[in-house]
């Protein structure tokens, strides 16, 4: 089992901590794609998966989501997080019983998926359609110091309901003068590069357990495909995602590193529970 670098109390003091000195932005990798960012103390959630509910679902199946990391913290000890963002309705990125425990913690919670996902994902949930907000391609929504733009995903393709939203959505999160493009699960599509042309990313969260569908599940980009959408976004940094969570769909963030070092670009790998700090 992969430790943590800090879970549980010690994780929860490095958030509180560093949200009260207010001293520019911060995120902490959760595992799989789930990350917390947090600015001028307000925190938020994307892609949060805190809980075994795969582990359990896939058990004595031959599919079974077998744990490699331990995980980093219980969400309803997470009562900073103010809002929850929600890429796509695979389990691994939209919780109920990550979720749940958040809006318990924080009943004030704000629930955000794209606008075709809404009532899924209150169904899920198990609440009203009302207490989820959808988002939808150039609409930008806000909370507090954050800015959110939906930008199309593909996993394994594009995918719209009967008014244009898309099922499969990234985020470029703008706040603090630092600019995040969290993608998703997605492979590369033709208009990739152009959907982020009106931003310059300083930090690219990019999946990296690539393509393979002897695994049974979606795919998404691999470790030299996350590198060259970075080279091609020309983001400031790449940190790879969604590795290390089930022993069936994994690979080695090390390729990720040695192909970035080859090619010049920036990459940062995180260990579960750790904190990078952003700053423009």
């Amino acid at each position: 089992m992969i430790e943590p670098v800090q879970r549980d109390a010690a994780f929860l003091v490095d958030v509180t901590t560093t949200m009260a000195r207010r001293e520019g932005v911060s995120l902490w990798w959760l595992g799989q794609s789930g990350y917390l960012i947090a600015y001028d103390g307000v925190c938020l959630a994307v892609d949060p998966y805190l809980s075994d509910s795969l582990t359990v679902k896939y058990a004595n199946t031959n599919k079974p989501h077998i744990r490699m990391g331990r995980r980093v913290v219980d969400p309803a000890r997470l009562d900073m997080v103010s809002l929850v963002t929600s890429s796509h309705n695979h389990t691994d990125h939209l919780d109920a019983e990550t979720i749940g425990p958040l809006m318990q913690a924080n009943p004030h919670l704000r629930v955000v998926c794209s606008q075709a996902n809404v009532a899924f994902a209150a169904e899920r949930l198990g609440v009203a359609h009302s207490r989820v907000t959808g988002a939808g391609r150039g609409s930008p929504l806000t909370h507090g110091p954050f800015c959110l733009h939906v930008v199309p995903a593909a996993h394994n393709q594009r995918e719209q309901d009967v008014d244009g939203h898309e099922r499969y959505i990234g985020l470029v999160i703008e706040v603090g003068g630092v600019t995040i493009y969290h993608s998703g699960d997605t492979l590369w599509y033709p208009e990739l590069v152009s959907e982020l042309a009106p931003w310059s990313i300083d930090v690219a969260l990019l999946p990296i357990n690539g393509n393979d569908p002897a695994r049974g599940v979606a795919d998404n980009l691999n470790a030299q495909e996350a590198v060259d959408v970075a080279l091609q976004i020309v983001a400031t940094c790449v940190i790879p995602c969604h590795y290390d969570m089930f022993t069936f769909n994994t690979v080695d963030p090390a390729v990720c590193v040695q192909y970035a070092k080859q090619r010049g670009q920036p990459c940062q790998v995180l260990r579960l529970g750790e904190r990078y700090d952003m700053s423009r």
